[in-house]
């Protein structure tokens, strides 16, 4: 079966953009592992704002080649170049995806997105990239309500820089 990944960089106080969404301070960011894991990947999860953000970001959807879902509550919006928006059902959703044939499926975010599928107890892992600089406020890695959920461990890399990347298992049960 397929793994949901929810892949982030995020400050060291927890939050992965500022309160308006920047992310201008990931600019001076390094690779770190991310093509690798990119290279595993053929479907990505999101919110619509974060969608909506990447948009703004590249002028374009940034991950072609990678079938891109986009949760949104705005019903009945049309399919764009390799994307398409679901407004009910998201977790069925998701268990549906994480059964077909595929490679792994990244969560992108944003915040409430990660809490929703979290909740479901549809996230496998978690990789972090923690940022050293703290924000003081903005968009939470888990915006909204989530649930008590173990995490093991499996890696770590410290990085001369002050970066400090951790995957996460996330434990069923």
């Amino acid at each position: 079966m397929r793994q949901v990944v929810l892949y982030s960089a995020m400050s060291l106080d927890g939050y992965i953009a500022t309160p308006n969404g920047q992310v201008d301070w990931l600019s001076e960011a390094g690779d770190y592992g991310f093509e690798e894991f990119y290279k595993g990947v053929d479907t990505l999860l999101m919110g619509h704002n974060t969608y909506r953000r990447s948009l703004e970001l590249a002028q374009e959807y940034p991950y072609f080649g990678k079938q891109g879902f986009v949760f949104t509550r705005k019903e009945g919006l049309a399919p764009e170049p390799g994307v398409h928006f679901i407004w009910q059902g998201i977790p069925e959703f998701v268990r549906q995806l994480k059964r077909m044939p595929g490679q792994d499926i990244w969560l992108v975010g944003g915040g409430q997105t990660n809490a929703l599928l979290l909740n479901a107890g549809l996230v496998d892992q978690v990789r972090l990239a923690i940022h050293p600089l703290i924000l003081g406020s903005g968009i939470a890695l888990f915006n909204g309500t989530t649930w008590r959920t173990q995490l093991e461990l499996e890696r770590h890399t410290l990085h001369p820089d002050g970066m400090a990347c951790l995957d996460y298992r996330v434990r069923k049960g």
